[in-house]
């Protein structure tokens, strides 16, 4: 474990790389960086939250839990946001699941260190008042689209954003982990996966996926995609502002 350096690196989060330089030099000696494996839970529904993590090359699954085992996937976390927002609302337990998909670097700090930052910082204030904004707006439209839409094409939706968060046309991910994130058996994942590479759209074997066709994903997948991405990006540019 080893203390971040005084001020943001260029790989470092953006949320807080976003900070006036003032503001996050004072932070800076309250974070720690460490390292997250795929597959690690950070937070658990119901837990209290003892960090609050901001990824800096990792990737960071939020699941809803329902009865302890049925799974969807509500959101992802990579470079531009945090996990445990909801602090900054006065919550102290954590309301889902927060599973590491690309292991990488987080930048982490104590929650009750945060909470004394954030009661005297207005720039960290207002960033996080728009961050979680976004992510409500995002977990709805992913809400609506679980409900509605089929599977091919919400297979399609999650592989766009994952490539979004991570900046990469390739990347590794299970279909165990995918069924947990749609909420939904192994098998389905493999036929809507086994349907997108018929389709010359992805190329897929033993986790490892490439999109070889973007526009064309993005053609099969719902309107979810780009809405749940307008609503990231106009809320960024007003948060990164």
């Amino acid at each position: 474990m080893k203390l971040c350096h005084a001020a943001p690196p260029a790989n470092a989060n953006r949320l807080l790389a976003s900070l006036p330089e003032s503001d996050w030099s004072r932070l800076a000696a309250l974070f720690d960086t460490v390292t997250v494996e795929a597959g690690q839970v950070l937070c658990e529904p119901g837990q209290a939250i003892a960090y609050l993590y901001f990824p800096d090359d990792s990737l960071i699954s939020l699941l809803a839990v329902a009865e302890g085992r049925m799974t969807l996937e509500v959101g992802s976390v990579g470079c531009e946001g945090m996990i445990g927002a909801s602090v900054a609302l006065g919550h102290e337990l954590a309301q889902v699941r927060a599973v590491v998909q690309r292991a990488g670097r987080v930048s982490r700090i104590a929650r009750a260190d945060f909470r004394a930052e954030f009661g005297k910082t207005e720039s960290l204030q207002r960033l996080l008042y728009r961050y979680t904004d976004i992510l409500l707006g995002q977990a709805i439209q992913i809400a609506v689209c679980s409900r509605f839409h089929v599977l091919e094409a919400r297979l399609a939706r999650t592989l766009l954003i994952t490539r979004d968060r991570l900046q990469s046309e390739k990347f590794h991910v299970t279909h165990e982990f995918l069924a947990h994130a749609l909420g939904v058996r192994r098998v389905g994942v493999t036929k809507a996966a086994s349907a997108l590479q018929q389709q010359k759209l992805i190329t897929y074997s033993r986790g490892n996926i490439e999109i070889i066709d973007a526009a064309g994903l993005e053609a099969v997948s719902c309107r979810c995609y780009g809405l749940v991405k307008d609503v990231g990006a106009s809320g960024m540019a007003n948060a990164f502002a």
